[in-house]
C-alpha cells in the first residue's frame, strides 16, 4: 500500500477486518505457548469483532463535507436553550452501545425513552386544560412524577429502535387526544371522587360563608355580600390551610396553620 494512499476509499464503509488491506502489525489472540499472541493474517478473532477502521478523523470529516451540502442554518429564533426548549417539548433519549461480540447490534440498544418534562416544558404547556392535563396523570399513573413534573414514557417492546420510536409518539398522541375526552360518567363525580381538594363550591366554603354570616348578624351587620366574605383575609388564609391539609396531609405545619386560621375564622 502507497504511502498516500486514501484510507476512505479501502474502508469507505463498515466491514470486517482485511489483513491484507491494514499496513499494521495487528496481533489478537490467545498466546501459544507462554508466546506472543497470534499475527494479523488468518486471524479469526480478529475478523469476527467489530472494527472503527471506517471512521478514521479524515474520514469522518469527508462524511460531514457531503452532508453539509444538505443542512439548514441553525434558526436566529432558537438563540437560547429556553426557547429550543419551549417550541420542542419532547425529549427522546436513546443509547448506543459499543461491544465486542457477533453482532454489531446491542439488544438493548432498541430501547426508546420520550421525556415530557419541567425541564423540556411544563405539561400545562402542552394546550391541556384542568381537565385534560388530571385525566392525563390519571391515566399515565406512576410515569408521571408530580415532584418533578416530568412524563416518562419507555418503549422497548419492539426489535428495533425505529418500531420503539413510532410506538411511543403513538402512545404519547394517544394519551394527549384520550385526556381531551369527556366521558358520560365523568359528570357524575363528586367531591370525594375528584383528584384533588377543590375550594370552590365545597362543603368547606359554604360551612365558612355561614359561619360568617352568623357572627355578622350577631354583631348586627347585615346585608354583607358573599363575594365581600370571600375575598377577606380571614376566608383566604382558611381557604389555603385546608387546602393543603386536604392535599398535602395532615403534616405539623398543615395543622398548625389550620388551627390558626380557624380561631381567626371565629374571632377566638
Amino acid at each position: 500500500m502507497a504511502v498516500n494512499q486514501d484510507w476512505s476509499s479501502v474502508y469507505p464503509t463498515a466491514a470486517a477486518f482485511k489483513a491484507a488491506s491494514v499496513p499494521l502489525p495487528i496481533r489478537m489472540g490467545y498466546p501459544v505457548k507462554r508466546g506472543v499472541p497470534p499475527p494479523k493474517e488468518g486471524n479469526l478473532e480478529l475478523i469476527k469483532i467489530p472494527n472503527f477502521l471506517h471512521l478514521t478523523p479524515p474520514a469522518i470529516k469527508k462524511h460531514c463535507a457531503a452532508l453539509k451540502d444538505f443542512c439548514t442554518e441553525w434558526p436566529s429564533a432558537l438563540n437560547s436553550d429556553e426557547k429550543c426548549e419551549q417550541h420542542f417539548p419532547v425529549e427522546i433519549e436513546t443509547v448506543d452501545y459499543v461491544s465486542a461480540g457477533t453482532s454489531i447490534r446491542n439488544p438493548k440498544a432498541r430501547v426508546v425513552t420520550l421525556r415530557v418534562s419541567s425541564t423540556v416544558v411544563k405539561l400545562s404547556n402542552l394546550n391541556l386544560d384542568d381537565h385534560a392535563k388530571k385525566k392525563l396523570i390519571k391515566l399515565v399513573g406512576e410515569r408521571y412524577c408530580k415532584d418533578t413534573d416530568i412524563l416518562t414514557i419507555t418503549t422497548d417492546r419492539c426489535p428495533l429502535r425505529r418500531q420503539n420510536y413510532d410506538y411511543g409518539i403513538h402512545l404519547l398522541t394517544v394519551l394527549y387526544h384520550e385526556s381531551w375526552k369527556t366521558e358520560m360518567w365523568e359528570s357524575e363525580k363528586t367531591e370525594e371522587d375528584m383528584e384533588e381538594y377543590i375550594w370552590e363550591n365545597s362543603c368547606s366554603q359554604k360551612n365558612a360563608l355561614d359561619t360568617l354570616v352568623r357572627i355578622k348578624a350577631t354583631e348586627n351587620v347585615s346585608n354583607v355580600a358573599k363575594e365581600e366574605l370571600l375575598a377577606s383575609e380571614v376566608v383566604k388564609n382558611y381557604r389555603n390551610s385546608v387546602t393543603a391539609l386536604k392535599n398535602e396531609g395532615e403534616t405539623e405545619s398543615n395543622m398548625s396553620q389550620y388551627k390558626e386560621s380557624v380561631k381567626k375564622l371565629l374571632n377566638i
